[in-house]
């Protein structure tokens, strides 16, 4: 439960600017920090941290692994720092797009830079640290690892299409270990060792860097709010180390796809693509997998949000072969058992639920017996009847975090200018007690949530800045076209800082 009146800012890592095509954690990020402390926020929340894909648009929502970093982030400041490169070996970065993240070009940039830093580190005694590291992520680490460079040999064809000795090897080093299980496949030769230990190092330097620049948040009094999906994609080190936690055919392909009926975001459903879980197999073995998850996620991040948290409850599954969300089922999740095992095992897991869209009684129960943080957001709060809408502020609880949007919103601006229109923006303007102009509506709706009663407020730093929809960072429906937005460099001003530490400390959040 949120015990203490705060305010914080939603920006993801990948948003904050830089030289390099990307927000990573480096120089900008520990200044955005500093900016967070001088405007009075005490959280930062952020989208999760895990390895993207191409194949899913770079979606920090469907990644290689539920455990492993995205080395986009890595900053080539600290690399120099860190004498992992040398200030000559960076050539001038190409023209990056100020405003937006450009994933192609900057993987191959960053990843010509970490060639350079892996064979330094190879000609370099090998830290302590990085021993202990391999040693403690091993469970996660050398499936992850041997995934990567065996989809990078085998030209990023689904693993499912391996050779079969390959298919099958992932559970074999869940089983046994990495060094077991190639010695026992005799098609081990085909990988390049190196390959291996490349994504190892790439992983060490990821976690090295994040952790530094958590403690500095720490520091400033700033905590940070993280992200867990609660699917993994199919084209995954955890779909292949851990076939068995998923609804798979016998040749380990999807049964059934997650998704979400249709709702606010998309009339035919969301179809997701990414397994579903094998909820009985997972309940058997007491929750391992899910409970070693949310621990390292808990490690990660101060606060940790559940996305589609309903999924823990009931959850939408759709055949494998169809191509709409629309004619899916939903399916018991054994919610009980697994709560009551998830806080015998870490007692004060700091979660809370992303708890919008279909929220049945079930969901809002399990929501309600163990006191999760639950969410509410202020675009959602001008339509429907206003005595039962839950994002309305006169219907707001403690327990909870208000948000102007989230990031899968419309920014405040855009939402205002494109969705506000007719009778909702006859009922926004009734509830703010006059008319409002497009300039003024986000610090309008800013106000709002600050002085919810809500113990916890989030402003998307794209409603902190007054930008439009194409600001926006994503559009649940669309497969394409997300992630991208990036904060422009010198938007930080002290008057935005004074601006918003004065609403906050009038609103008791200080």
């Amino acid at each position: 439960m949120l015990k203490q009146r705060s305010s914080g800012i939603l920006l993801h890592v990948t948003s904050v600017p830089s030289e390099y095509g990307i927000g990573d954690f480096g120089p900008a990020t520990y200044r955005f920090v500093d900016f967070l402390k001088r405007a009075g926020q005490t959280c930062w929340q952020i989208l999760p941290l895990n390895h993207t894909t191409p194949s899913t648009g770079y979606s920090p929502y469907n990644c290689f692994s539920a455990f492993a970093g995205n080395p986009l982030l890595i900053s080539p400041a600290l690399m120099v720092r860190d004498g992992l490169l040398q200030r000559r070996e960076i050539p001038s970065p190409p023209a990056f797009p100020p405003d937006k993240v450009d994933f192609a070009k900057v993987t191959t940039y960053k990843y010509a830079l970490f060639d350079v830093a892996f064979k330094r580190f190879q000609a370099s005694p090998v830290p302590a640290d990085f021993e202990a590291f391999c040693a403690e992520h091993q469970a996660w680490l050398e499936p992850f690892a041997t995934f990567v460079a065996a989809r990078r040999h085998f030209q990023k064809r689904l693993w499912c299409d391996w050779p079969r000795a390959w298919r099958d090897l992932g559970s074999r080093i869940a089983d046994c270990g990495l060094k077991k299980a190639l010695g026992a496949n005799p098609n081990s030769a085909i990988i390049n060792p190196q390959s291996i230990d490349f994504e190892r190092f790439l992983q060490y330097v990821f976690y090295r860097q994040y952790l530094e620049l958590k403690r500095y948040c720490h520091e400033q009094g700033v905590q940070v709010v993280g992200d867990v999906p609660i699917y993994v994609t199919y084209d995954s080190a955890d779909a292949w180390s851990h076939p068995e936690l998923f609804k798979l055919t016998a040749a380990k392909r999807p049964k059934f796809i997650a998704g979400v009926p249709p709702d606010y975001f998309s009339k035919t459903g969301q179809l997701w693509g990414n397994p579903v879980y094998d909820w009985d197999y997972l309940e058997s073995t007491g929750f391992d997998w899910w409970i070693r998850r949310i621990r390292h996620n808990l490690l990660l991040f101060d606060l940790v949000r559940i996305d589609h948290f309903r999924g823990l409850v009931a959850y939408w599954e759709v055949l494998a072969s169809h191509k709409t969300a629309m004619h899916g089922k939903w399916v018991k999740a054994p919610s009980e058992s697994f709560f009551a095992t998830l806080f015998k095992r870490i007692p004060f897991a700091a979660i809370f639920a992303e708890d919008l869209g279909h929220i049945t009684p079930d969901v809002r129960e399990a929501v309600t017996k163990y006191q999760f943080p639950c969410m509410r957001v202020l675009q959602f709060a001008f339509s429907g009847d206003p005595t039962r809408n839950p994002h309305i502020p006169h219907n707001h609880i403690r327990n909870a975090i208000v948000y102007t949007g989230t990031h899968d919103n419309n920014t405040t601006r855009g939402w205002f200018d494109k969705e506000m229109v007719g009778d909702r923006r006859r009922r926004l303007f009734d509830y703010l007690g006059r008319k409002v102009s497009a300039p003024d509506i986000v610090w309008e709706l800013i106000r709002l949530a600050q002085a919810s009663v809500a113990n916890l407020a989030i402003i998307p730093m794209q409603d902190l800045l007054g930008l439009g929809a194409d600001a926006r960072m994503n559009y649940p429906a669309k497969a394409k076209g997300n992630w991208f937005w990036r904060m422009r460099d010198g938007r930080l001003t002290a008057r935005l800082a004074k601006r918003l530490r004065h609403l906050t400390e009038i609103h008791g959040r200080l």
